[in-house]
Parts: structure tokens; sequence; C-alpha cells
């Protein structure tokens, strides 16, 4: 069988709701300053926060603006930081909001290019912005085609600077975010990575068919799985006033909504889930984290019904 059709019907594979109600069993959940629990992250021996800081949150930032919102998640106990260079100038705005706490966090970085040459220009680049000398994640970003992993696994390819970084010790981790369910697959049979960072939405899940095989796949490789998208709602309609910056989708901005997909997607065996970059949504995020608790019987299935009346971000098999 070809790899592309083998990967279509491994996906599918999967049963639509085989992972929810999820058992939170296989990960380590430990109380955290603010109410905030850390997780265990795959097999890696570290233990994150399960709110991480997006980097987009301090995106056109002041340098007061920034230290504080560094602060402020401190103060919550985050200990999980993400950014890349595709967010503006957020590296340039976090390096020296993040430097008095760098040695206390697990930094995270990404990097769009598919070849060696310039995934290690963005790494030097990146680590210089971040005032470190090394990050404890690096991650593929935005994979979202085949022939995107076909790239990057082949000569020259970005894998070749990844696995020489790690050697290095510019990097401790390997990682990817992907977009489609088909790259997320391909990723993970191609090589052994240690994070997996993706949309696991409520809508997207029972309404698109797109996520539960996806960690299914990482949990069977013990990885540390990361959440996108939780607090997503829908794509803004055309001609919509786009009241929130610095998404491309409408998030929720209504607390209980915003906490009912958080709370679905942190109720799976996620580490962290990455809340919208704007910083109104993540100072939210923080708060209604706090006061987590899983989702029960009757809630999951008042958000089962809602996910169906709802236009997903992203549906597997992935359209074209």
């Amino acid at each position: 069988m070809k790899r592309r059709k083998f990967i279509a019907a491994s996906a599918m594979s999967v049963p639509l709701l085989s992972m929810f109600p999820a058992n939170l069993s296989s990960i380590i959940r430990e109380s955290g300053k603010s109410g905030i629990e850390k997780r265990s992250l795959g097999k890696t021996g570290e233990k994150l926060s399960m709110i991480g800081f997006g980097g987009i949150v301090v995106n056109k930032a002041t340098t007061e603006q920034a230290a504080v919102r560094v602060k402020e998640a401190i103060d919550y106990g985050i200990n999980y930081f993400d950014v890349a260079p595709s967010y503006g100038n957020a590296e340039e705005m976090l390096g020296p909001a993040l430097e008095p706490y760098r040695k206390d966090v697990f930094l995270a970085c990404k990097t769009t290019e598919r070849k060696r040459e310039g995934a290690r220009l963005e790494l030097e680049q990146s680590l210089k912005y971040l005032r470190t000398d090394h990050f404890d994640l690096y991650q593929l970003h935005a994979v979202t085609t085949l022939e995107d992993v076909d790239s990057i696994f082949g000569k020259g390819g970005a894998m070749e600077t990844f696995v020489e970084a790690r050697e290095e010790g510019k990097v401790r981790y390997l990682g990817f975010s992907a977009h489609s369910v088909e790259a997320a697959m391909a990723l993970m049979d191609g090589f052994d990575f240690d994070t997996i960072l993706f949309p696991f939405n409520y809508a997207t899940w029972y309404a698109g068919n797109f996520g539960p095989q996806v960690m299914e796949r990482a949990k069977e490789k013990q990885m540390g799985i990361l959440a996108l998208k939780a607090m997503a709602w829908r794509n803004w309609e055309e001609g919509e006033e786009r009241t929130i910056d610095k998404t491309w989708y409408k998030p929720h901005t209504n607390k209980e909504e915003a906490n009912e997909g958080l709370r679905f997607t942190l109720s799976h065996p996620v580490t962290a889930a990455i809340p919208p970059g704007h910083e109104d949504l993540f100072s939210m995020a923080l708060k209604l984290a706090s006061d987590f608790s899983p989702m029960n019987e009757d809630e999951i299935k008042a958000i089962k019904e809602k996910a169906l009346k709802t236009e997903p971000l992203f549906r597997y098999p992935m359209q074209t």
C-alpha cells in the first residue's frame, strides 16, 4: 500500500468518539500555583502548566506591556512559553520580558522552514531574539501537506538541522505542530518526536472527525500532547467585523463558552492548551483554568450536541 493511502486508512481506523469520555490516567497531574495544575509531558519527565503562554500575546506590545503580561503568567504559575518567528515581533518582545525567569520556564520555539539551511538560520536568529543558549522544545511549525512532510524528511530537509541542533545542545526536545490529520500522522510515522502541538477543539472533534485519530496515535507513542484552538469558535464570516485581533478565526469571548472549550480539551490527556493570542483572552484562560474540573457525562452530551451544530475550522479528510 502506498504511504499516502496507508496514512488515510490508518487515520480512519480510529472511531470518531473513541477518545471521549477521556481518561486522564495516562498523565501525571499535580496541583500548581493559583490552582492551575501541572501535567507530565509524554516521556520527557517535564511537567508543564496546563495553560501555555503563546508568544502572540506580546506581539505589537510595548516593552512595558510585554513585561506585565509575562509577569502575570508567571504569577499564575505558568512555566510553558511558546513563540515563533511568524508571530510578528513577538520573539523580540518576549526575549527581554522572559529573561529574568528563563531558568525556571520551559521555552518552545518553532520554524516554518522546511529545508536544512533555512531552519538553521531561523533557529540561530530565534535564539538571539529570545536571549537564550537553547530551546527546551523546537518544533516544525504548521505542517499541513504531505509535500511539506516529504521536504522535511528528504535530503537537505529541516530534520537534518533539528537532529544536529539536539546533538549540539541548542535544543532539548523535538516536536511539531500540524494543521491536518494527514500531515500529523505522516510526521509521527516518520520520526520519534517528543511532542505534538495540534488543534484539539470540540467542534472539529465531533463535526469534523478531526483530532481523535491524532490523539490516539500520539498516546500510543507516549508523546507529549499540546493543544491549539481550545477556545476557537468558527471562521469569520465574509464582511463580519473582526472584533478580536491576533486570531485568524473567531474565538469564544463569552466566559461560559470559552470555559466549555477549555474544559473539553483539558479533559483529554493533553499536557497544556495554548489560548488565543489576544491578551484579554489569555487572561481569561488563566482565570478559567484556576478552577478546572474534567467534564461529566451530562456536559459531554451537551457539548457534543453543540459541536454538531457548528461549522468546524478543520475537517478530516482535509478539504482541497
